[in-house]
């Protein structure tokens, strides 16, 4: 039987929600072990003059925790 755990994350990008989400996930990486699943539970922008100038994305991580 395994156990999950969920936490959550903001990525952040000037280029675009995917680069925010794998921003997100990299930095999730660095100190979780074990992850399966993301879930994308928001998507925002920063807008500036009319133009969005950040793209941000709300993250759910899923990892499995060690016995």
């Amino acid at each position: 039987m395994t156990v999950s755990r969920e936490t959550v994350v903001v990525g952040h990008s000037t280029k675009s929600w995917d680069d925010a989400i794998e921003t997100a996930l990299g930095r999730a990486s660095k100190t979780l072990r074990n992850i399966e699943t993301l879930e994308v539970k928001n998507q925002m922008a920063k807008v500036k003059d009319g133009k969005i100038t950040e793209y941000r994305v709300k993250v759910n991580i899923y990892f499995v925790l060690e016995n």
